[in-house]
């Protein structure tokens, strides 16, 4: 695919998503897909403690109010927020709602890590939402906004965890077919997908 096509795509994904979010039951499909979420982490209850999601941007789906119950159902548990790092990867560290937060250079809120509560943390699941996302060679790819920050990080941290659990979050309208897009040769396949119609394992798990 060229990469004006891969622009355009991203494009019109990102437009008809920020149209979507203004209809009136997109709360309703907001509150599915963190049921089908917490089903999902129910049955990965024994590998998942650190978990680390994303703080909504652009219109993306907001899974902090289910997580943060998550959290709370269990001692042990840590939310894990991402902040970029100048090569391109991501660090996570920990999140609580009373801590203070920043503003990224691309404008996405991110922990401080200067507050003394705020701490690094290894996730073992990591929640990526996707501008696109299809399927192939039986398992699920994420199409995200072409910056690569999630894939590089997860092929490092797939190094020394080769049972880190990676889940993308989003529609199933947003369903890309092999003539709109295929993954590429430094794409990471995820280990799970979530949108509104429920939860789907690639091929490895």
């Amino acid at each position: 695919m060229l990469k004006t096509d891969l622009i355009n795509l991203r494009t019109t994904l990102l437009a008809e998503r920020a149209e979507r979010a203004k209809k009136p039951d997109f709360s309703q499909i907001e509150t599915k897909i963190g049921a089908f979420l917490t089903q999902f982490l129910l049955e990965h209850a024994a590998t998942t403690s650190v978990l680390a999601l994303y703080w909504p941007f652009r219109k993306e789906i907001d899974l902090r109010p289910p997580l943060l119950e998550w959290a709370n159902q269990r001692s042990g548990r840590q939310l894990a927020l991402p902040i970029s790092r100048s090569d391109g990867h991501l660090d996570f560290f920990s999140w609580l709602p009373t801590d203070l937060m920043k503003k990224s250079a691309m404008g996405i809120i991110e922990p401080d890590p200067s507050q003394a509560s705020v701490k690094k943390l290894i996730p073992d699941c990591i929640l990526m939402p996707c501008v696109g996302w299809g399927y192939h060679h039986q398992q699920y790819w994420r199409l995200g906004y072409g910056g690569g920050f999630f894939d590089r990080t997860l092929e490092s941290l797939r190094r020394t965890n080769p049972n880190l659990i990676c889940v993308g979050i989003g529609f199933d309208w947003q369903a890309l077919n092999l003539q709109q897009w295929q993954p590429q040769s430094h794409d990471q396949a995820m280990n799970a997908l979530i949108t509104d119609s429920g939860f789907r394992l690639s091929s490895f798990n």
